[in-house]
């Protein structure tokens, strides 16, 4: 019998693109779910999928026990954010379900503690994986494809440009704004050190694209990086937005919340959100990212490796995706996950990754100097 997959936020901008990819697999039968039915009930019905396509209504702060009990799915995929608002309800509700659990998460505190369910979750015999998206899942195959040609890994650089035409999602959005020009902590010279959240903005040559503006971001990898991978010195990861206007302008009213004059620019995300579609004449589909490995080599010498992830044709939401899809697939054709909670570090290979973007408008390129 085909696997039942709930997908949670199923007709927004992440659930969309998994959707679209599990729809087509014989072994799964998609459950589209969202706070408003007509809509997980109209995306249901405009995708072409080998099985049936049900939707229904789910709101994650309202009856979710009872709703998951009436749906019976095998694997839920929670793809609602921001998480760094959210406990782990969600999660403790599929366990409690027998389900399996995947979210995309990109929240720090949120993908490092995910591990505070891990002896629910095995006594369940159910897999809850946390942080399934472009970090730490992608970042954490990169790095862990080249690490061993290192005698020792010191200094890791890498980032997102994002594309100005493609689809932006809230939740993503809000949880940006929820750091901007707010302290957090990164790995600078083997010690913890302070940044802010869109400033250090600087400009990264991206191969094909040219220059691109990136500022510092907190992502989960700041946490989970220093231990997997403890001859690290020095970690930074950047984000950046296509345009330099709707950039720049980002970082300075990042000012206004690092000089205490206002809390948090959370409260302006959808405003500035709509704001930002006006300028999609301005920019293109192509999104990239990049990374930056650097220590010593087998023989002592320096080493660094560069590798590229370059997305055109509006393909750049698949990457973030494609964990989760990845997990969903290999459910789905019979080989299990493992028990336990855990950030999705170390569960796809690169090779894995790379493999699963094939007939995408994606490309990969590894120099190594």
């Amino acid at each position: 019998m085909p696997k039942r997959i709930l997908i949670i936020g199923g007709y927004g901008n992440f659930g969309q693109f998994i959707a679209c990819r599990l729809a087509r697999h014989q072994n799964i039968e998609l459950i589209i779910a969202g706070r408003r039915e007509h809509l997980a009930a109209r995306f249901a019905t405009s995708l072409k999928a080998t099985n049936p396509v049900h939707a229904t209504r789910i709101d994650i702060n309202d009856g979710l026990a009872a709703s998951l009990e009436a749906i019976r799915p095998d694997l839920v995929i929670h793809t609602s954010g921001p998480f760094q608002e959210q406990g782990y309800d969600v999660a403790e509700a599929c366990v409690k379900a027998g389900a399996h659990y995947i979210d995309l998460s990109d929240g720090r505190a949120f993908v490092a503690g995910i591990s505070a369910i891990d002896d629910m979750a095995k006594a369940a015999s159910v897999s809850v994986i946390s942080g399934a998206s472009s970090v730490p899942a992608l970042s954490g195959a990169v790095m862990d494809a080249h690490k061993d040609s290192f005698k020792t890994l010191t200094h890791l650089d890498y980032g997102i440009t994002t594309a100005q035409a493609t689809t932006r999602g809230l939740a993503t959005t809000a949880a940006i704004m929820g750091y901007a020009g707010k302290p957090f902590t990164r790995l600078e010279g083997g010690e913890m050190c302070k940044a802010f959240g869109w400033q250090g903005v600087h400009g990264q040559t991206f191969k094909g694209l040219g220059t691109r503006y990136l500022a510092n971001c907190d992502i989960p990898d700041l946490s989970l990086f220093p231990t997997r991978y403890p001859t690290l010195k020095t970690q930074r990861f950047y984000a950046g937005l296509e345009i330099p206007l709707l950039h720049f302008g980002l970082w300075g009213l990042t000012w206004l919340v690092r000089m205490r004059l206002i809390k948090s620019l959370r409260p302006f995300t959808a405003t500035l959100l709509k704001m930002s579609f006006l300028f999609d004449f301005m920019g293109t589909d192509t999104s990239a990212f990049y990374m930056r490995l650097r220590g010593l080599g087998k023989d002592g010498t320096p080493r660094e490796v560069r590798f590229d992830l370059t997305a055109r044709s509006g393909d750049g939401p698949f990457i973030p995706c494609m964990p989760a899809i990845i997990l969903a697939e290999r459910f789905a054709d019979g080989n299990a996950l493992p028990p336990g909670s855990m950030p999705c570090v170390g569960l796809i290979t690169l090779e894995e990754y790379l493999d699963a973007l094939n007939g995408l408008d994606i490309q990969s390129h590894t120099d190594t100097i």
